[in-house]
């Protein structure tokens, strides 16, 4: 499974990326609001630092203006991949994308009909969000599993299924057993999947250990 982050925080991208751990970068109008800096310049900073897929999202309601935010979007950085809703407007602009070879996100998925029409509309991903359908007393890793079984009954069907509003390790590690083919994580999340406390545990005796048999390793 690939691993991307949902961030436009490129100094906490740069230090997580150090590992070459990070597969990808997912980001929205939020995100790239809250860094208050020219977007366009902070696309192409992550872009040059993640040689994986980095989605950036238009903000637009109608095709025609969907479109043109989508050129000047493309053209910030190769790696750039174009998000749109899901809405009709969005898969219509997927389609018309997909079809000139545009990479797409469709994101804010909340149920299997609406992946579905993302696949026939071409998406090279589509998001469906976990965290939120939580939020309402629904199961989001539910969803996770139930495209992916739907995904697998159709071999012409190519869309990656990138798990969103991933709000814990659980979430995690689930649609990672599921088979997602794709997880996007907050920073904060992202810190967290190398721990665990029997690891810790297991550090401080063998360090114990070894310092009172007295010998070392560099001399």
């Amino acid at each position: 499974m690939e691993i991307f982050l949902d961030s436009s925080d490129i100094k906490e991208i740069k230090g997580l990326n150090k590992a070459n751990l990070v597969d990808g970068i997912t980001t929205n109008p939020s995100l790239l609001a809250s860094a208050n800096t020219n977007f366009k310049i902070l696309l192409k900073e992550i872009c040059g630092e993640i040689k994986g897929p980095v989605s950036a999202e238009v903000t637009s309601p109608d095709i025609p203006s969907m479109l043109k935010e989508a050129d000047v979007l493309r053209k910030i950085a190769k790696n750039i991949v174009i998000k749109v809703p899901l809405t009709w407007n969005g898969l219509q602009v997927c389609s018309i994308l997909s079809e000139k070879k545009v990479k797409v996100n469709v994101t804010l998925c909340f149920s299997t009909s609406q992946a579905l029409l993302a696949a026939k509309a071409g998406a090279t991903y589509v998001s469906p969000f976990i965290g939120r359908l939580d939020d309402i007393g629904e199961n989001g890793i539910q969803l996770i599993e139930d495209i992916k079984k739907i995904f697998n009954n159709y071999k012409n069907i190519k869309t990656k299924i990138l798990s969103a509003s991933i709000r814990s390790i659980e979430h995690f590690n689930a649609v990672a057993a599921i088979g997602s083919d794709v997880a996007t994580v907050p920073v904060k999340i992202f810190k967290e999947l190398h721990k665990h406390h029997l690891t810790d545990k297991g550090v401080d005796i063998f360090t114990a250990d070894w310092k009172k048999s007295g010998m070392k390793i560099l001399t």
